[in-house]
């Protein structure tokens, strides 16, 4: 493996470890220790469900390819897993608010377990089926456990800045760390041992199954406000949602298709590149954003809202490289190894894949902020259709467009998420100000007797 590729992952993993060891007093939120343990059993539940999703990841498309499918057929098998979750699980998910998000995050385990067994059948609507259970399980997890944890931490009277605490922990262990230890072990079962390729699918299963046991003997239930009957049409009449919603689909549309194309981006004439390890990279550039964001978010004067424009920038800047390197590298030969294009377009990955480390922990404190709990769970999910449809047109015509075409076309959606972000920074800006001048103006007609009053008592 060339020099580069280590020189790369050695000053990921050094700044990761830079930036979480380094952390000053000022860097850090001071907590309680009932927070404390309640954090720590949410992490070790996510942690178990992502450990669970993860390991199944590398393997899905290699064992389809085992069971003799074609690339058409695969496509197919992906395509179902997208529209099922924009379909069925938007349903499903939106019955949290409802049926309660503790059951929600059961039924999370329970299909995804279902879905790991019919890997063990290389029957295709067996298999299509597993896709469609796996869809809907993807809805719950991107939604129903976020919901769980806003409600249950506001029932039990936390700080609301201490979510963002918990938020950036949870990134950088589910996306980050566990992640990279899911896939070496799924690496360890396949392709060391050389063992049965639905392996992983059943450690999947053992990991969610633990998670659930400590769901059901640890969590209580929480559900809705059951006060509130808004509409949720006119829930999207508020700007503000309505802005969030689509800022969110537009970063999370450019992120799966940097998932999809960033091979053929790096080795457009078949170059050899290690997957596996390019993979570690973008998990470590991950874990660097989520430090950072952790960072951020302690600072109680700055507001998620301005620093994620400057993220929203970056992120399209990077994306425009494989339309820049396309004009000025010189083209490599076939079989060779990665070129020098390809050096700067990993590179530019990398701050890609910081910045959707930045971006998860800081859209979950917006969706805290901004989304009613009354109906949490069912408008994360609606957020979620338009990425659905937009991953379902990708997968659809990845081989009708030359891959500039398409990075090009993500950079503009970022942009476009940039100037939106913009516009709810206006709206935060707005609010912060009418709160100032209520603020002053009770104080202004505050009765004498009163004030006279808080001054002696003191």
């Amino acid at each position: 493996m060339e020099v580069f590729y280590y020189l790369l992952f050695g000053g990921l993993v050094a700044a990761v470890a830079a930036m979480e060891l380094g952390k000053t007093r000022k860097d850090r939120v001071a907590i309680s220790s009932a927070f404390s343990s309640f954090r720590n059993n949410f992490l070790l539940v996510y942690s178990l469900m992502m450990a669970g999703d993860w390991l199944q990841d590398p393997y899905v498309y290699y064992l389809y390819i085992q069971y003799g499918f074609n690339k058409g057929d695969i496509g197919r098998l992906f395509i179902a897993g997208f529209g099922s979750s924009m379909l069925f699980g938007t349903i499903v998910a939106s019955l949290a608010d409802k049926q309660g998000r503790k059951s929600a995050c059961v039924t999370y385990c329970i299909t995804y377990i279902l879905s790991c067994m019919t890997k063990h059948s290389p029957d295709y609507k067996v298999l299509m089926v597993g896709r469609i259970l796996a869809g809907i399980s993807t809805s719950l997890l991107f939604s129903a456990f976020e919901s769980w944890l806003v409600a249950e931490h506001n029932k039990r009277g936390f700080e609301p800045q201490w979510l963002s605490v918990t938020f950036s922990k949870a990134i950088l262990l589910g996306n980050g760390l566990i992640a990279i230890v899911s896939g070496l072990f799924a690496t360890l079962l396949i392709e060391n041992l050389e063992l049965d390729p639905v392996l992983p699918f059943d450690a999947a299963a053992c990991f969610l199954a633990i998670g659930m046991a400590i769901i059901l003997s640890s969590w209580s239930e929480n559900y809705g406000d059951p006060s509130e009957s808004n509409d949720l049409i006119a829930q999207f009449n508020d700007e503000k949602i309505a802005l969030l919603g689509a800022i969110q689909s537009l970063f999370e549309g450019s992120m799966y298709t940097v998932a999809f194309l960033y091979a053929p981006a790096l080795s457009p004439n078949d170059e050899e590149i290690p997957r596996v390890f390019i993979f570690a990279t973008f998990v470590l550039s991950s874990m660097l954003g989520s430090s950072i964001a952790s960072r951020l978010m302690t600072h109680a004067t700055l507001k998620v809202e301005s620093y994620m424009r400057i993220v929203f920038l970056i992120s399209a800047f990077t994306l425009l490289l494989p339309i820049v390197s396309n004009f000025l590298a010189a083209p490599s030969v076939q079989g060779d190894s990665i070129s020098f294009g390809g050096c700067i377009l990993l590179l530019g990955f990398c701050v890609f894949e910081a910045c959707v480390g930045i971006f998860w922990p800081s859209i979950m404190m917006m969706r805290s902020q901004y989304i009613p709990e009354e109906a949490r769970s069912t408008i994360m999910n609606l957020f979620r259709i338009p990425l659905n449809i937009f991953v379902c047109v990708v997968l659809y015509n990845v081989n009708a467009f030359p891959v500039t075409i398409m990075f090009g076309m993500c950079s503009i959606f970022l942009f476009v998420a940039s100037v939106l972000q913009k516009r709810l920074m206006s709206h935060e800006f707005e609010t912060d100000m009418k709160e100032g001048d209520d603020e002053a103006e009770t104080r202004t007609f505050e009765p004498k007797g009163a004030v006279e009053h808080s001054h002696t008592s003191m």
